[in-house]
């Protein structure tokens, strides 16, 4: 088992866990649960593989991660209480999942000979397409949409993985950098309330 590997199914577990989260906490029954916690953990992979053409996608090539969201959604059911003990659970799992999958979808991409911007929008779809989901259907404005240092966290490590493709430094080790990146900037901007700028807009009355 390669790191990639090791680090795709710690992101997959980790985006289970964050979507299954969320259903608990809207209320949903266990099969809500399910369906939040599979879509958030390999939607956006999904996507990925079929605008690469890289059909059938990998969840139905590898059924290891089907299995591995469930069991995770099932285990948030049934133990959300003591998850809940920790503080902000589902933006900590969120991290995680984050840094992990903009490795394997800017990773892919590179594999398939996709230039500087495609390959940083594979890695960032990866990572959020499925955080979308899980937020829309649980009735939420998508994280990604929000001034939060989000999805700019996931720019960074993506350019930062696709430009050390090109240095002597093992793909493993570039893969792990680009992943801690992520993750670290995702949780600063929690711990220091980091947000985007936005415009300053003003309603006049007639």
């Amino acid at each position: 088992m390669n790191l990639l590997y090791t680090l795709d199914l710690l992101g997959t577990a980790a985006f289970a866990a964050s979507g299954a989260l969320a259903g608990v906490r809207r209320n949903m029954d266990l099969f809500g649960v399910l369906v939040l916690g599979l879509v958030t953990a390999t939607g956006g992979g999904t996507i990925r593989d079929l605008l690469l053409g890289d059909t059938p996608p990998f969840i139905f090539k590898d059924e290891t991660y089907l299995y591995l969201s469930l069991c995770v959604s099932v285990a948030v059911f049934i133990f959300h209480r003591n998850i809940d003990r920790f503080h902000h659970p589902l933006l900590y799992c969120d991290a995680v999942g984050l840094g992990t999958f903009v490795v394997i979808g800017t990773s892919k991409a590179i594999a398939f000979h996709i230039g500087f911007f495609g390959s940083i929008m594979m890695g960032v779809m990866t990572a959020t397409a499925g955080g979308m989901v899980r937020d829309m259907l649980s009735t939420h404005v998508p994280l990604v949409l929000q001034r939060e240092v989000y999805a700019s966290a996931c720019l960074a490590g993506a350019a930062l993985l696709y430009l050390l493709h090109f240095t002597p430094l093992p793909g493993n080790y570039a893969s792990l950098i680009a992943a801690l990146a992520v993750i670290v900037l995702r949780l600063l901007a929690i711990r220091y309330n980091w947000s985007l700028p936005r415009a300053s807009h003003k309603e006049h009355a007639d």
